[in-house]
């Protein structure tokens, strides 16, 4: 209540105008009000018990009426909002006055007791955890099997929703993840990309239609792992950020060009919480990720173990040997990575060979099942 009122009356006195309230705090007020309605009628019930010690204490009617009512669909609403208004929340962070209005205004307050506001807008996805808890407390002192069943019965319809939840969570939070790759990874042409290639005016348009952008928008992709090597070209060491996917690698080139991102030079930059810390910092930078070679698909992809001692002229990093193939096992590409440390090296390694023993794995079972279950015939 502290940081939503004060942020209400801050605007209406024409401060912080552009921050939008249902973006911080969604249903917030919706929510306190169900759940204080809920303890109320909850704790009046105990103590009408207390005073009255020969009354049954009747807990089927309010657990009916709060349960398969508002209050885990309100939470739901709540929880499904909760990972863009952080991602918002570190945004506005990046700003002054927003700054001001969280430490000044807002954190001093003794009620917050130190807590901060990300700390703070957890608490609803912590309490519709406990519900199931309750309900099972209630469960185990019941006596009567007819509200032991009802009972037992709303902990089971909690549980689901609570599964059902994170399943959307975590879409939500994997589809963020990838619409700022989207924006931080640049795809550059293919004459940009290789100079041998001479393509004529008139068929740069066509080829600019058909670009790679859009790849990244699969709701059904998964990235694996992250994280930046060195890549050793003929004369020099190259910094790149790898990407596994779960059915590509792709290799890309880091990039600084504030302007570029966005358009914008206000230096706000909106980063994605779920992203890794490096990147995280890389994009607030100003950096970008430019790929360097096709996304290579993990059954066309080799991966080799070298000792850095055979290298000449590198420096002793623990090293690894990419290997790109197309059909009839034909190489096209080889990438020569290094890592910082061992560690780094062997989850590397590790990542990669899992990635590609689920494709592979996958990729079998689709054939079988074709096998099982031919498609319709064209001419039927």
């Amino acid at each position: 209540k502290i940081f939503r009122n004060t942020l209400k009356y801050l605007q209406s006195n024409e401060f912080l105008l552009d921050v939008d309230l249902w973006r911080l705090f969604a249903n917030l007020e919706e929510l306190n009000k169900i759940s204080i309605s809920f303890l109320k009628t909850f704790f009046e019930t105990v103590k009408e018990h207390v005073s009255k010690s020969d009354s049954p204490m009747d807990f089927s009617s309010i657990l009916l009426k709060f349960f398969q009512g508002d209050l885990c669909q309100t939470h739901q609403i709540y929880c499904l909002n909760y990972t863009s208004a952080v991602f918002y929340l570190e945004n506005l962070r990046q700003r002054e006055d927003f700054c001001i209005y969280l430490k000044q205004w807002c954190e001093q307050n003794k009620e917050c007791k130190r807590l901060h506001l990300r700390e703070l807008l957890v608490a609803p996805l912590h309490r519709l955890t406990r519900y199931p808890l309750l309900l099972n407390n209630i469960w185990e002192k019941s006596t009567d099997e007819t509200e032991k069943s009802l009972i037992w019965s709303l902990k089971e319809k909690v549980e689901r929703s609570i599964r059902d939840l994170e399943g959307k969570v975590k879409w939500l939070d994997n589809f963020q993840k990838f619409r700022q790759l989207q924006e931080v990874i640049i795809w550059p042409q293919v004459w940009d990309r290789d100079k041998r290639f001479f393509v004529p005016e008139c068929l740069k348009q066509s080829l600019r239609e058909n670009n790679s952008e859009n790849l990244l928008s699969s709701a059904n992709r998964l990235l694996l792992h992250e994280g930046r090597l060195t890549l050793a070209e003929s004369t020099r060491l190259l910094d790149v950020y790898l990407f596994l996917f779960d059915d590509f690698l792709l290799i890309t080139k880091i990039k600084r060009n504030k302007k570029k991102y966005g358009g914008s030079d206000t230096g706000f930059i909106p980063v994605c919480t779920s992203l890794t810390p490096e990147l995280q910092s890389f994009i607030r930078e100003g950096g970008f990720c430019t790929v360097l070679d096709q996304p290579i698909p993990l059954d066309r992809l080799i991966l080799k173990n070298i000792d850095p001692i055979h290298i000449t002229g590198m420096c002793p990093c623990a090293s690894e040997y990419l290997q790109k193939c197309i059909g009839y096992r034909q190489s096209v590409a080889i990438f020569l990575l290094q890592a910082q440390t061992e560690t780094a090296k062997k989850t590397w390694m590790s990542q990669i060979e899992m990635a590609i023993a689920n494709y592979t794995m996958q990729q079998k079972n689709k054939e079988s099942t074709a096998f099982f279950f031919p498609a319709e015939s064209t001419e039927i």
